[in-house]
């Protein structure tokens, strides 16, 4: 385990000098900083697993810096230390989400034990948080549950691509998992020890975009009252992923076109580019190539992303792996919960693998979620489950069902998928078809695939 990292901030240089000398031979790192704006400019640089600060101070004060460690890091344990003790600051700080409340003059025993305490609780609190974002939004262990033969052979490509520190581009509807992909690509890549940071570029407007992905300079726009550093910058040495990349505006394409050309970027408001080391992963939940075609995105960003493009197959054409991944969350969900839930009964697993899943495995992972906060026994029952899946089956077979895809429909629909997955590489796309090149090249010639 990392050696925890603690941020004492007071503008009593004595009380500074006290706390590291508390902590020199624990197995702490102490970064101290004797002013409040000081001590802010620490958090929004880097991260800390407990936060011990001074309640009174000039300028920047505790409830301000309790303040924007909340908002940075909800899971951050903040400590507030003060020579004038009153009941109503007390509970002004604990209401305002301070884990505790240490009275000057402190009792070293004391503060060590608080300490203790507060960078488990830190801790347990982002294990708990990263349980839940796994697969939802991508968790940093990145833990991905396949055993649909497509899959596999999906992930094997990751791992073999990982190293090379290429760009990729991850297409597939919302919620197949393309930022836990993503994870699991940096996590099985030279840069695994560094930073993996995302954003969402379709939800943010280009001028907040530009500032988080570039940074900017003080005075940049009104507001800008610190400099700040950009994704790009603080994504040093690690890997960037950029998620919904179409989403954003042909100003904004120019920009990353330049960062990814040049390996530099220039803050919002500033003169000076500065060198950036990053890796890049982009993803949407449409086909790039035909957001070319219409003009929606630019070719030669396109192809500075699209150096491998993986697909990842809706939940509804991978069956086989709802079982598994249905267990798998009932395993993290009932942990993150703290209760003990241990099968699912046949009836409910049954409409688990029917059902057609439109948001795919983020919805699988709602729908176990659910359960297990509703589960009164330790098996996940049919009574659980929600209403259209307790009602209706997604896929009844009779006379009238949807009739099934055609061999050839299903072979056209298989060489797309792997050409997609290759990056248009017909070597590639026949190795994990398991053909040889000429036999895709006839198929391809003779089902007319684009």
């Amino acid at each position: 385990m990392r050696e925890a990292r603690l941020l004492v901030i007071d503008d009593e240089p004595i009380a500074c000098r006290q706390l590291e000398q508390v902590f020199r031979h624990s197995p702490y790192s102490v970064t101290t900083c004797e002013e409040g704006a000081t001590g802010l400019r620490a958090l929004e640089q880097e991260r800390f697993d407990a936060v011990l600060t001074d309640l009174r101070m000039a300028g920047v004060d505790g409830m301000e810096i309790l303040r924007r460690a909340r908002e940075l890091d909800p899971d951050l344990a903040v400590i507030m230390i003060t020579g004038h003790a009153t009941l109503d600051s007390a509970v002004e700080a604990m209401k305002a989400g301070a884990f505790h409340y240490i009275a000057k003059p402190f009792r070293i025993d004391e503060v060590r034990e608080v300490v203790a305490k507060a960078v488990e609780f830190t801790r347990l609190r982002r294990d708990n948080r990263t349980l839940r974002d796994q697969v939802e939004q991508g968790g940093r262990k990145a833990t991905l549950v396949a055993q649909d033969t497509a899959m596999q052979r999906l992930l094997e490509t990751a791992r073999q691509i990982a190293p090379t520190d290429c760009n990729v581009v991850l297409t597939g509807e919302s919620g197949t998992g393309k930022e836990l992909l993503a994870r699991y690509i940096h996590n099985h890549s030279a840069r695994a020890e560094g930073p993996f940071l995302a954003v969402n570029c379709g939800a943010l407007q280009d001028e907040l975009l530009a500032s988080e992905l570039f940074g900017h300079e003080k005075g940049a726009f009104t507001g800008a009252t610190q400099q700040k550093k950009g994704l790009f910058e603080t994504a040093a040495g690690g890997t960037l992923f950029l998620d919904e990349v179409a989403e954003t505006s042909p100003a904004m394409q120019v920009n990353l076109l330049r960062v990814l050309q040049e390996r530099e970027v220039l803050r919002v408001g500033g003169r000076t580019p500065i060198p950036v080391d990053v890796r890049v992963i982009a993803a949407s939940n449409r086909r790039l190539d035909r957001a070319v075609d219409r003009g929606e995105m630019r070719e030669d960003l396109y192809f500075r992303l699209n150096v491998v493009n993986l697909l990842l197959p809706p939940l509804r054409d991978r069956r086989d792996d709802i079982p598994l991944l249905a267990y798998y969350f009932l395993k993290r969900h009932s942990l993150s919960m703290g209760k003990r839930i241990d099968d699912i009964e046949p009836e409910a697993l049954e409409r688990l693998v029917e059902h057609d899943y439109p948001g795919n495995v983020r919805e699988l992972s709602n729908i176990i979620e659910r359960g297990v906060a509703l589960a009164r026994t330790a098996n996940l029952t049919l009574a659980d489950l929600p209403r259209a899946l307790r009602e209706t089956r997604a896929r009844v077979v009779h006379e009238d069902a949807a009739p099934l895809r055609t061999l050839e429909e299903q072979e056209v629909l298989q060489i797309r998928q792997a050409l997609e997955q290759t990056g248009g590489n017909r070597t590639r796309a026949a190795r994990l078809l398991g053909i040889d090149r000429v036999s895709l090249w006839r198929k391809i010639k003779r089902l007319g695939i684009e």
